[in-house]
């Protein structure tokens, strides 16, 4: 059978790997960019649950998902970054911990773009490798330098960090302006009907939850109660922009139609290229295509994730139609733990029934416990990664160095030195389970340290204690960062992993001298600029 160039390549990379692993930390050995090099999307969930997939135990049935996982690489052991979205996209792009960030927290629908242009990011560094980039799907890392004035360039974005194409919502579906940005552009934004958001106080004359509780599909909490668009209400306040408004409804077709576009284009045009495909399910407001509606038998919720599972099909799907799977690496992922009543009442809670997103790890979105970082990790590249399950430790921080080495591309030593982004290729392509030594998890309230054994939480006294199928909590902005260093002292927790995966025996006064070991190395982890070697 003839292998294209891409497959051909890959066995490159696999030889490059096995022979380079003692240099595979240091990254300083090139590789031949004269090779074709794999196409790599990754398809990142918003929300989704470790057992959110049934390929990992959930009840939700996500049969295109599996695929990806029957003949691919599940990993039981890796993280988000954080319990939280922005921190976690912010890591995942840059290959820095987010808590080196001040302003990586929960960003309001308005704040100006968090990642500095012109820093090192995985699109910019795969785009200088011959790479076509481009993002699809939810942002919410920010716009602009302040004070967006939406009816003209919205600028910097995404655009100015590495992505070639960019089609996105502006912050989350939760939040307004509820619009979509093209590029630099509001799409079908009519400039006889300007668009002005605001999250200081109410604009225009556009009806409110707080107002008109009636007019909602479901009940809002306060902070979800400002302006209402396609039935919902939301984080802030909309005035205009009428012609550029979505249909929640419409919007997985949306994406999905646009990304199906980009891969087109590239593979007719024979370039590698480099996708990030950020669904907004399971985030709420939940409000799938009536054709999905049902289809779970786990309410609205269990409805969305089998809405992204049928995107995650179409994706595949047109690889396949494209003749570009073998040529493409696909990793399906999340940005952290689950979520129930995230300030709507649709009934997760009721109708979730049985199944627990969680699976056997205590808590979920916002906890600094396995269940707010712990996610689903996925790894499909047919005839390249072979099937199996791995318990590597891996963080998507590492996709950085990792998919540069994939890609043709070793970060230099001094880029590595600036980032915690650890080259990890031989656990995700090649034939050896080595991960992490260790890990740094971000929550509210907090930071936590693992190894193979033993999991340190350190002591913050906005840390909560949420036990397993709670994971409805009331999420703060402006007051700060919640997400940055705690002071690190006593009270702290300790976990074996290894005996106590559910994280229900804090055995922290039974070994006190692994914990002072924990905290001394999460200290000096505080102290340095990256931890890359």
């Amino acid at each position: 059978m003839i292998q294209s160039p891409r497959v051909r390549f890959a066995a490159f990379v696999l030889a490059s790997i096995a022979s380079l692993l003692p240099s595979c930390a240091s990254g300083d050995a090139g590789m031949d960019r004269s090779d074709a090099r794999p196409n790599i999307l990754i398809i990142y969930g918003d929300d989704v649950g470790y057992a959110d997939v049934s390929a990992y135990g959930g009840e939700i049935r996500t049969p295109n998902i599996d695929a990806l996982a029957a003949d691919g690489r599940l990993f039981t052991r890796a993280h988000a970054s954080s319990a939280t979205c922005t921190p976690s996209r912010y890591s995942l792009l840059t290959g820095r911990y987010p808590f080196r960030n001040d302003r990586a927290e929960i960003l309001p629908g308005d704040a100006p773009l968090l990642i500095e242009p012109g820093s090192l990011t995985l699109p910019s560094h795969l785009a200088s490798n011959g790479y076509e980039t481009a993002v699809v799907g939810k942002w919410h890392l920010g716009l602009g330098e302040g004070a967006i004035d939406w009816n003209h360039e919205v600028k910097p974005g995404p655009l100015e960090i590495g992505f070639g194409m960019s089609y996105l919502i502006p912050a989350t579906n939760d939040r307004v302006p509820c619009v979509y940005l093209d590029g630099h552009h509001v799409e079908n934004l009519d400039p006889a009907d300007p668009l002005r958001v605001s999250y200081e106080e109410k604009i225009g004359d556009w009806a409110t939850g707080t107002e008109n509780p009636d007019a909602c599909r479901y009940p809002a909490d306060r902070q979800h109660s400002g302006t209402i668009v396609n039935g919902i209400s939301r984080i802030g306040w909309q005035d205009g922009g009428a012609s550029a408004l979505w249909v929640d409804e419409a919007m997985a077709d949306r994406f999905t139609g646009r990304a199906i576009e980009f891969i087109e284009q590239r593979e007719a045009a024979d370039e590698p290229w480099f996708l990030f495909f950020s669904l907004h399910q399971p985030h709420v407001p939940r409000l799938p295509n009536q054709r999905f509606l049902g289809t779970s038998g786990f309410g609205l919720r269990g409805d969305a994730i089998v809405e992204a599972d049928w995107c995650v099909g179409q994706l595949t799907a047109a690889l396949d139609r494209l003749g570009a799977r073998e040529d493409t690496l696909v990793i399906f992922t999340s940005d952290n733990g689950p979520v129930m009543n995230d300030g709507y009442n649709d009934g997760a809670l009721r109708d979730r029934g049985t199944h627990d997103p969680s699976g056997r790890y205590r808590g979920g979105k916002y906890t600094l416990w396995e269940g707010g970082t712990r996610v689903p990790f996925i790894v499909n590249w047919p005839g390249t990664v072979g099937s199996g399950t791995s318990d590597a430790l891996i963080c998507q921080v590492d996709l950085l160095a990792t998919l540069g080495r994939v890609g043709g591309a070793p970060l230099s030593a001094g880029a590595r030195r600036s980032t915690d982004s650890l080259d990890l290729a031989d656990a995700l392509v090649g034939q050896r389970g080595a991960g992490r030594r260790e890990l740094v998890t971000q929550g509210v309230g907090g930071l936590a340290i693992q190894d193979d054994t033993w999991k340190y939480i350190a002591p913050n006294p906005a840390r909560a204690s949420f036990g397993r199928g709670h994971w409805s909590v009331q999420k703060h902005e402006g007051s700060g960062n919640p997400l940055g260093s705690p002071a690190i002292g006593a009270g702290a927790s300790l976990f074996d992993l290894t005996g106590d995966p559910a994280e229900a025996d804090d055995v922290a006064a039974d070994h006190p001298a692994i914990a002072a070991r924990m905290r001394a190395r999460l200290e000096a982890i505080l102290a340095r600029e990256g931890t890359a070697p």
